[in-house]
């Protein structure tokens, strides 16, 4: 019998704490009810870091769209308006635009 390949243990890649909190913030921000709402609270757990929770929060604070309530209880209340109608109009046009583009191509 021919002796099988041992392939080496491959190694997981253990998440930091600031892309945990990342994502546990953006998943968040970007959950169904939050962007019906326009507003999220986001908690601070006992496994994020001072310095991580400092980071995140600080990225959050300087993105200009959005309005950031520090709350007693270390949560933080995070607003945001929706988007004009200008800006919406802008984006279905540029997506028209971009379809009209791909229809007009030559089928070969």
């Amino acid at each position: 019998m021919a002796k099988q390949k041992k392939s080496a243990p491959q190694s997981r890649q253990e998440m930091t704490g600031l892309e945990r909190l990342g994502l546990r913030v953006s998943s968040m921000i970007n959950h169904p009810i939050a962007q019906a709402q326009r507003w999220v609270t986001i908690h601070r757990l006992d496994t994020d870091g001072d310095m991580e929770w400092e980071e995140v929060m600080g990225l959050l604070a300087e993105t200009p769209e959005l309005d950031l309530t520090f709350n007693d209880d270390e949560s933080v209340t995070v607003r945001w308006e929706p988007q004009s109608a200008d800006d919406r109009d802008d984006l279905v046009a540029e997506r028209d635009w971009e379809e009209e583009r791909v229809e007009e191509e030559a089928p070969f």
